[in-house]
């Protein structure tokens, strides 16, 4: 009997031990939200919940309510849906059965830690390890995935997601950002149904004009922006991507984000780890609005250059001149951005080359010598003159690309992406080809491009980076026969050496990320450089709608934005001066036309405008971005507004965009102000009229009026914008009486 009883006890010490261990549970988390896992050594490691954090999130495993679903889940064993990680073992076995082999905690700094989940297959020797990096002030979770075997022969990979995750929701939408050349970031918002959506880009180098690889997901109807629960997330990418959202019978959504693995499957050699780039989400119970700060936030103070160092009003010569980059021009163009204020001379296409001229965009890519007939004293007299008017200097290049024309391509004709035995397929005007980068001796060549100019060159303070050409005819002399599907990849493993080079050898060089316009904007080029160009749109109206879609995810100081000519060169419309400059108030400010063609008065309200930027600069450029009305809502306007962090000051910005619109707005309420403060309005950048200069009267009802923070978020004040493309702008700043 005492045997029997010993027994029984003894069964039931182990039934317990057991239910314990099945209940370990695994939280990242940060100040507002939580991510939860469970798992046992040696059993499944499984999400369960992302969200809002409570106290106590034991009773997230206890209720039932934790999804329970495969934290990186693996085809082979259930092979009904899709999957993050896809491979063939060295045997041909298309199996992964992953387990849990160890959870290891690790704090960075005050404000980071990383969790690190180590996964083991039971019957390969194949692990993955899933790393999730916590940024707890705000409120951003970064994941990313390393895989690696000690099999004898190689491993093929399928499928090799960053992040997985199952999102339950009876009314799920998504919000993405689509578009075109002169078109991009337009702002996409749909209800998620059963059945698969993806986003996606295969250009390999240009990877964000068409679609941009963040999302953000409503889990209770459509998206609004300052109510609801929101889950925003970006792939940390420089190449091709796939972000899929399958959606089941569960009323659950799968997303599964990472590398497109289209034409990239990936020969894994026994002890090679294999890197994913990084997913970045965040999770907002305040509507788009806060997840987007939550996201930006992090931006500026992990991931972009100098991200919280003020960007440099700048004259760019492209619009204004095109190819005509003479020596007497840009001296001109250097005089007047320093007269009117500016800080940054940027002379763009057209200054080298002499074997084939640079005279259009179908010679001389490749060959980065100083055209002796437009510049026959080469670039000093430039770069002197920049210096004596104090302000810098930058110059345009295209350094992954070469012309059929040229003198590299006459010397190195297989340095470029090709395929033997297939006519190339050539790009921008009829001649344009990408180097290989996947090549060593191209990604050199690349950096002594750079390295060579800003060495021979003293005084070149910023390098606009375009890319013009997609990628065709995917293939490398560089790459054995059996990896040539490496390429995308090791295409972009490549740019990275090149430009962690650059960076290391010139780390105070400014860089700004260009890709036929908007063509580069993710965080990965980040890492890199200071700012994207937004689009080759610099039509205003136009930009209001691409910067609205691009401010979601990337702050500021980011997107280029410029005041250019009447009639606009891509759209063929007219506005005032003062609409354009004010919409280009609203990133980092520039201009891209040249500044002879301006009207004195024109001229004379750049200037004050520019004074009026670099005031309220700051607040634009480091603050948090509440938006009003936005114009995707169709109401014939748009409105938005800076704050900075300790909120005794704000920046308003409002626009007229319909040309019937003859009615006055209602009143705009001021998110993101202090309620007990108290505030002073001012309008600035007031137009300038006739040749006394005066300014016009005030479009602010209570201009120079003070109100309490709370009365001006619940009350708002009162603008009058009557006609087609008309704005305003308001400094808001605290007083203290």
């Amino acid at each position: 009997m005492k045997q029997l009883i010993s027994l029984i006890a003894l069964i039931a010490i182990t039934i317990n031990l057991s239910a314990q261990k099945a209940r370990n549970k695994y939280v990242v988390e940060t100040k507002n939200n939580v991510m939860v896992f469970t798992g046992t050594i040696d059993g499944k490691f499984n999400f369960q919940y992302y969200g809002q954090k409570v106290n106590d999130v034991t009773q997230i495993v206890k209720s039932g309510i934790g999804l329970n679903e495969d934290a990186y889940p693996a085809f082979g064993l259930e092979c009904t849906e899709e999957k993050a990680l896809q491979v063939t073992h060295s045997d041909g076995n298309l199996s992964v059965d992953l387990y849990l082999k160890a959870v290891n905690v690790t704090k960075v700094d005050d404000n980071v830690t990383l969790t690190t989940v180590s996964l083991y297959d039971n019957k390969y020797p194949f692990n993955v390890t899933l790393f999730y990096k916590a940024f707890y002030k705000e409120d951003v979770i970064e994941a990313w995935t390393e895989i690696t075997h000690q099999e004898n022969l190689p491993v093929m990979l399928y499928k090799f997601a960053s992040f997985a995750m199952p999102i339950r929701s009876f009314n799920a939408w998504v919000t993405h950002f689509h578009g075109n050349w002169s078109d991009e970031m337009g702002m996409v918002e749909e209800k998620l149904e059963r059945g698969m959506q993806v986003i996606k880009n295969k250009e390999g180098v240009r990877n964000t004009q068409f679609d941009n690889p963040s999302i953000m997901i409503s889990l209770d109807g459509k998206a609004s922006e300052n109510q609801g629960e929101v889950i925003a997330g970006t792939l940390v990418w420089t190449g091709n991507y796939r972000i899929k959202l399958d959606g089941n019978f569960k009323n659950q959504t799968n997303l599964i984000a990472g590398m497109n693995e289209d034409a990239s499957n990936y020969l894994l050699e026994k002890n090679e780890v294999f890197k994913t780039p990084s997913f970045v989400l965040t999770y907002s119970n305040a509507g788009k609005g806060q997840a987007s700060r939550n996201i930006i936030r992090w931006g500026r103070n992990y991931q972009i250059v100098d991200g919280n160092k003020e960007r440099l009003i700048i004259l760019n010569s492209w619009e204004g001149v095109y190819f005509d980059t003479e020596e007497k021009v840009m001296l001109e163009m250097i005089n007047d951005i320093a007269d009117m204020g500016g800080e940054l001379f940027v002379m763009d296409d057209g200054w080298f080359a002499n074997k084939y001229p640079r005279k259009n965009e179908t010679t001389g890519l490749g060959d980065w010598d100083v055209n002796k007939q437009k510049l026959p004293n080469g670039l000093k007299p430039l770069i002197d003159r920049a210096k004596e008017k104090n302000i810098k200097f930058g110059i345009w290049l295209e350094p992954e690309m070469v012309n059929v024309k040229s003198d590299l391509f006459d010397k190195h004709p297989d340095w470029v992406v090709s395929q033997p035995n297939r006519t190339t397929i050539l790009g921008r005007g009829g001649s344009q080809m990408t180097l290989d980068l996947a090549n060593p001796k191209v990604q050199d060549h690349v950096y002594n491009i750079i390295h060579n100019l800003l060495v021979e060159n003293q005084g070149i303070a910023y390098i606009k980076w375009d890319a013009n050409h997609f990628i065709s005819n995917v293939g490398s002399i560089a790459l054995a026969a059996n990896k040539q599907s490496h390429f995308y990849i090791e295409y972009q493993r490549g740019l990275h050496k090149v430009l962690e080079r650059i960076r290391f050898t010139h780390p105070d060089l400014i860089m700004q990320a260009c890709a036929s316009g908007g063509g580069r904007a993710t965080y990965d080029f980040m890492k890199y450089f200071h700012e994207f160009w937004g689009s080759d749109n610099t039509d205003a109206l136009s930009r209001i709608f691409i910067q609205w879609g691009t401010s979601y995810f990337y702050p500021a100081i980011n997107i280029a934005s410029h005041v250019s000519k009447s009639p606009n060169h891509q759209t063929g419309r007219s506005y005032p001066h003062k609409f354009k400059f004010d919409v280009a108030m609203t990133g980092r400010l520039g201009i891209e036309m040249q500044p002879k063609d301006m009207t004195p008065n024109e001229y004379e309200f750049t200037k004050v405008g520019i004074q009026n930027y670099k005031r309220i600069r700051p607040v634009i450029q480091f603050g948090d971005l509440y938006r009003i009305v936005s114009p995707y809502d169709n109401f014939g306007m748009s409105a938005l507004m800076y704050v900075s962090e300790s909120k005794d000051k704000a920046v308003f910005f409002g626009f007229n965009l319909d040309k019937n619109l003859t009615y006055n707005f209602p009143p705009m309420k001021l998110n993101g102000l202090d309620s007990e403060k108290k505030y002073k309005i001012t309008e600035i950048n007031k137009e300038i009229q006739g040749t006394e200069k005066k300014k016009v009267k005030s479009r602010v009802s209570s201009d120079n009026g003070i109100f309490t923070g709370e009365y001006l978020s619940k009350i708002g004040i009162q603008i009058n914008l009557r006609e087609a493309y008309q704005s305003v702008v308001i400094e808001i700043n605290e007083v203290k009486l």
